[in-house]
């Protein structure tokens, strides 16, 4: 791309905008070097590290990468056999583990399935070293200053410079203070020619004895170095020597280790500053709310809402600006200040912006082209020095630009044909446009002359265009209205300003018919393009309206499929469980009449029956029967009255009613026992005829079927107790006693636990106590039914 459209479009501003964001010298150098391509390949691989970086940025906040200094010329001189200092060891230490802290965020990044267009081939080409980096770490400091840990030699000799450090301040702290202070200029050590020292006073030099290693500017103050102590500076001397020494030997050893890998280490940092620079026009995108445009093979350009990158993008008016598909030339007419200029550059440097990977300030789904070469002839180009005036270097640059556009060219013009006669100057105009046109290359203009209205509108592959003006406000809005060419506002301007209208309408008698009536028809084209605009974002907002409804009614339609579908499974998995658990239970309660029937103890007794059933009927799960009219009619007609004889269907039996015990309960007589019976579990039947002789089903007790209202165990064994109180119970039951005793006696106790343990679990018997002292106290057990 040429110099003077990098140069004329301000192309470098955008890039110290972007530089703003780097933090590395090696993204410096990569954003110096920085020039728009014309290849599609490089062009579509930098959008696409740039869409690259601006997820990163979206995901994690950016790339981690710290401010590191240029490594090149340490990796030359490692090159040549020299040997590194301390910081500059630092510095490719820190190269070194920002790479591999790269390395693990970008892997991290891939372990989350995020997808990237150029950031894992950027990542294959780091190369992590981790022994040479942790060497460089427990080595040097990131300041360059050599770590005790380097080497245990190096760590001796500093323990040795410290004691000795230590006794020289003891030394000479004891010299200073005390009777030895009058001797003093100040009761500080200092430091001179590397030896530790004292300020005395000229008079008293042959004090303290020793080496003079400075005085002060008025030769009243000698900085001395005590007899007592030159000893020890020297030995201090010497073990500084040997910490010189051990270092240079640690910088030459990890210099060497540096031979190597030079090659990857000077890629990596290469490869850094690639993602700096990835990284800053993520920011840059952020900071500018830019985006990533797609690139169109026909050259077809379509910046939606674009807006000048280099304006305050709160102010600045977004437009869009296209060219290429329907046309391939747009000239734009209107007033001066009302941001035709402005329009033009937008087009051309967010041009330079995408061939050079960089996000446009433009709405999503934006087009650009790739132009080999992009001309302009924007400004005063007005050359002093060559004697030109600014019609003569506009057309000397004009002439250049027709020997160098093709049909990959896109072409600037601001003011085209300006400087000259106008009717000169609207001849060589269209005379430039054609020439531009047959050499099929695009094109922008702006000009204030009337006629190119007419040739935007009779030439092929031209369109007109114009800035907007609010009359009312008498102020450009700077919007570019495509389509509509821009017409003279001066009539209304004065009207409005208050000049006399007979003044106007003798001005509007001296131009031609033709210009007014032109004028007449752009304004009536304005009137109609607002009307339809306005028609358009009614029926664009009534658009978005029902495209939300639909979206959220399609969502809300298969959130309820969704959602029924989990509910009829959990309702499976409940129904399941529920089954499950009523087989258990039912399986659990044959299994105990199973057993008692095989206990040896007769027939299984009537009200174990109807527990029995009772327990299976409490299975069942009540069913929800609010809206169930047929149900509602038929438990309706149900009127229950004392005396009725009903069939309980929890138990299948028969049974009389009592009393009423609630608002739906009844107290029921089922054979010898009473129970509380819901309304809803019992069905009215009629009554029948009682035979002449009921058989009666009892509990045969040895010989004899009659029940007493005691039971006497005494000198029984205690299973033998245990069986015959079951069976006495249950006799008690069928026999309608309401209370009966149980004599057990004292004894050891066990029989009376066991009856007590027994009586607890049963659920026919109301309460239990020991009998009255009269009835043989805790000897005997007196128990009441229910």
């Amino acid at each position: 791309m040429n110099e003077r459209i990098l140069k004329t479009l301000e192309f470098e501003q955008v890039k110290n905008k972007i530089q703003q964001f780097l933090t590395t010298e090696q993204g410096e150098a990569e954003i110096r070097q920085l020039q728009p391509s014309s290849d599609e390949a490089t062009i579509q691989a930098w959008l696409d590290e740039t869409e690259d970086a601006m997820k990163v940025q979206r995901l994690r906040g950016g790339l981690p990468i710290p401010k590191l200094n240029n490594i090149n010329p340490h990796m030359k001189r490692i090159e040549i056999g020299a040997n590194l200092n301390g910081l500059e060891l630092a510095e490719v230490s820190q190269v070194l583990s920002t790479t591999s802290e790269l390395v693990r965020f970008i892997e991290d990044l891939r372990d989350s399935e995020q997808e990237f267009l150029r950031l894992y081939f950027w990542e294959d080409q780091l190369t992590t070293l981790p022994e040479l980096s942790g060497k460089l770490r427990r080595s040097v400091e990131e300041d360059g200053r050599i770590r005790d840990e380097a080497s245990s030699e190096l760590r001796t000799i500093r323990a040795q410079i410290r004691r000795s450090e230590q006794t020289i301040r003891e030394q000479l702290d004891g010299l200073i203070r005390g009777k030895n202070a009058k001797y003093l200029s100040d009761s500080l050590i200092t430091m001179r020619n590397d030896r530790y020292v004292i300020p005395v006073k000229q008079e008293y030099r042959g004090i303290f004895g020793g080496v003079v290693h400075d005085q002060s500017a008025s030769g009243q103050t000698l900085f001395m170095e005590p007899k007592q102590i030159v000893e020890l500076n020297n030995r201090l001397r010497q073990q500084q020597i040997a910490e010189r020494t051990e270092i240079e030997r640690i910088l030459a050893e990890l210099s060497a280790e540096l031979v190597a890998p030079r090659k990857d280490i000077l890629h990596n940092a290469y490869v850094l500053g690639r993602f700096d620079l990835m990284n800053a026009k993520a920011r840059f995108a952020k900071d500018l709310k830019a985006v990533v445009p797609t690139i169109n093979h026909e050259n077809h350009v379509y910046f939606k809402q674009a807006r000048h990158p280099l304006l305050d993008q709160d102010k600045a008016v977004a437009n869009d600006i296209m060219i290429g598909e329907d046309f391939q030339a747009v000239v734009i007419t209107g007033p001066n200040t009302g941001g035709k200029t402005i329009s033009l550059k937008t087009l051309g440097l967010l041009q330079l912006m995408g061939q050079a990977g960089m996000p446009l300030p433009v709405a999503e789904e934006s087009v650009m082209g790739i132009f080999d070469e992009i001309f302009a002839d924007i400004g005063d180009e007005q050359s002093i020095e060559q004697s030109l005036s600014t019609f003569s270097s506009h057309m000397t640059n004009i002439v250049s630009i027709l020997d160098k556009i093709d049909e990959h060219s896109l072409v600037l013009f601001d003011e085209l044909g300006a400087g000259t006669d106008p009717q000169e100057g609207a001849a060589l105009a269209i005379a430039i446009l054609d020439e531009v046109g047959t050499k099929s290359a695009y094109v922008m203009a702006t000009t204030h002359y009337p006629e190119l209205k007419i040739y935007g509108y009779n030439r092929s592959n031209t369109i007109n265009a114009s800035m907007e003006f609010d009359v009312d406000m008498l102020s450009p809005t700077y919007r570019l209205l495509i389509g509509v060419p821009g017409r003279s506002n001066a009539f209304e301007i004065s009207r409005r300003l208050g000049l006399d209208a007979t003044v106007i309408e003798s001005a509007k008698q001296i131009i031609d018919e033709e210009s007014q009536d032109l004028n007449e028809m752009i304004s009536d084209l304005e009137n109609q393009r607002k009307a339809t605009e306005t028609e358009y974002l009614e029926i664009r907002h009534y658009v978005d309206e029902s495209e939300k409804l639909y979206r959220d009614l399609k969502n809300a339609y298969s959130y309820f499929f969704d959602e029924r579908e989990k509910e009829m499974d959990k309702a499976r998995k409940e129904a399941n469980k529920i089954v499950n658990e009523a087989q258990e239970n039912a399986e659990k309660i044959i299994k105990e009449i199973r057993q008692m029937q095989l206990s040896g103890q007769g027939n299984v007794k009537e009200h174990q029956l109807i527990d029995a059933k009772s327990q299976l009927a409490d299975l069942q799960q009540d069913e929800h029967l609010t809206k169930n009219k047929v149900l509602q009619k038929a438990k309706a007609k149900k009127q229950f009255k004392p005396n009725d004889e009903v069939i309980v269907e929890t138990y299948g039996q028969r049974g009389t009613l009592i009393k009423k015990v609630g608002d739906d309960q009844w107290q029921v007589q089922l054979g010898i026992l009473k129970m509380t019976v819901a309304e809803a579990d019992m069905t009215l039947t009629t009554p029948i005829e009682e035979p002449k002789q009921r058989v009666v089903t009892g509990v045969q007790r040895g010989a004899s079927a009659r029940v007493k209202p005691e039971l006497d165990l005494r000198g029984k064994r205690y299973e033998e107790a245990m069986a015959e109180v079951d069976q006495y119970i249950d006799a008690a039951l069928l026999a309608n006693f309401a209370q009966v005793r149980i004599i057990h006696g004292k004894g050891t106790g066990a029989l009376r636990k066991g009856i007590t343990d027994y009586l607890k679990n049963n659920r026919n018997v109301q309460s239990f106590e020991f009998a009255p002292a009269n009835q043989g106290g805790n000897g005997a057990t007196v128990v009441t039914f229910k």
